[in-house]
């Protein structure tokens, strides 16, 4: 009886467009880095930033960017098409991080928007800078030893 159902769920489950969702993940995630880059390129030229305070700012700009757009809804529906291509670069990160705040916002701003603001991004920060330091540990002591 499983595997009959299997099988007739198989049948009926649309097919995923593979090729189509490669293409539009790239084209998408390609535009967000090329719109990244001309915002380096414009605070390099027009705020003489150097490379370092540049790709901060570039950062910075992203992310308020991504919140942004997600707080209009126009990210989701971004994303809806993009898949991979608008979750991978800084701004899915804004994303994920105002989305599940926006969800709450009617709960109040301590219980809803702060209580849920980092939800889905947490546990990426947690082990993000939980890595980063043990990573930093491990390089301290190899260059002692050398």
């Amino acid at each position: 009886m499983d595997k009959d159902y299997k099988k007739y769920v198989d049948e009926i489950s649309p097919k995923p467009k593979y090729l189509k969702n490669y293409i539009l993940a790239f084209i998408v995630g390609g535009i967000i880095c090329v719109i990244g880059e001309v915002i380096n390129d414009l605070y390099m030229k027009f705020l003489q930033l150097d490379k370092m305070a540049s790709a901060g700012a570039t950062s910075i700009t992203l992310i308020f960017i991504g919140a942004f757009l997600t707080g209009l809804g126009v990210y989701d529906l971004i994303g809806k098409r993009a898949g991979a291509g608008s979750i991978i670069p800084i701004t899915g990160f804004a994303n994920s991080i105002v989305s599940p705040a926006m969800e709450y916002k009617r709960e109040g701003y301590v219980l809803g928007v702060g209580a849920n603001l980092f939800k889905i991004a947490g546990p990426v920060l947690v082990y993000g800078i939980g890595s980063s330091i043990l990573c930093g540990f491990v390089y301290y002591i190899v260059t002692l030893i050398k």
